[in-house]
Parts: C-alpha cells; sequence; structure tokens
C-alpha cells in the first residue's frame, strides 16, 4: 500500500468516526414527537407512564403519596400533575405541554428522564431546562 492510499484511508476513517461522534452527542433537542398529556389530548400510553414514573419519583423526595404507574390517564394523575406543577410555579392546568415536560424530565427520575433516558421521546419538551 503506498503513502497516499493509506492517507485516503485514514481520512475516511476519520470522517466516519466524526460523523458518528457528532450523531451520539449532537445538541440537545425538543421532542417534536410527543402530544400533550391531559384531559382531551391523544394520552399516549407510554407518555401518561412517563409522566406518572417521573412525579411519582419527585413525590417521594417530597414525602407526598404516589399514584398508579399504569399508563392511564384519569383523575388522580391529573391531580398529581397540578400538584407538581405548583410545585415549579406553574399554572397547575393539569396538561403537560412543553415547560412542565422539561421540569419532569428534569426533575424526575434521571434513568428516565433527561434528554437521554426512555421517557424523552414521549414526554413534551422543549429543551428549555437542558440548554
Amino acid at each position: 500500500m503506498n503513502t497516499q492510499t493509506f492517507g485516503r484511508g485514514i481520512a475516511v476513517a476519520l470522517t466516519v468516526a466524526s460523523a458518528a461522534l457528532l450523531t451520539l452527542a449532537g445538541p440537545a433537542s425538543a421532542s417534536d414527537t410527543a402530544d400533550y398529556i391531559g384531559d382531551n389530548q391523544p394520552n399516549n400510553t407510554h407518555g401518561v407512564w412517563c409522566v406518572q414514573h417521573l412525579i411519582n419519583d419527585v413525590a417521594r423526595q417530597n414525602n407526598r403519596a404516589t399514584i398508579a404507574e399504569d399508563g392511564v390517564w384519569g383523575p388522580r394523575t391529573k391531580d398529581q400533575v397540578q400538584w407538581f406543577q405548583s410545585l415549579v410555579h406553574v399554572q397547575p392546568d393539569g396538561v403537560v405541554g412543553p415547560f412542565t415536560g422539561d421540569n419532569i424530565l428534569y426533575r424526575g427520575d434521571a434513568y428516565y428522564g433527561g434528554t437521554s433516558g426512555y421517557c424523552f421521546t414521549y414526554v413534551p419538551s422543549d429543551s428549555g431546562l437542558f440548554e
């Protein structure tokens, strides 16, 4: 193998490696696939479970009773969301939109929350707390 061919091989390898790193470590972006969660919303089962699970984590931190993590939107889940919204100084309307979603992802169970956890895909977010 001559030096020129070897140099091209290294250049190609570096280009591929750089592209892979940019894909893995790109900037945090909003979850634009997640619908709002609440009354009169589509309420994806995964999204509701994530809201229940992440808010329950915050509830335990604040010595508050938890709710069932069954993925079903109902009055107890809405009440827990309104409690959480009051806790983080958001109008307690019981609907999980991007700002409430950011707070839930940021404050709840780190394994499922944040911008890399399972729930990021299912909880609406504008990534405001992660930038």
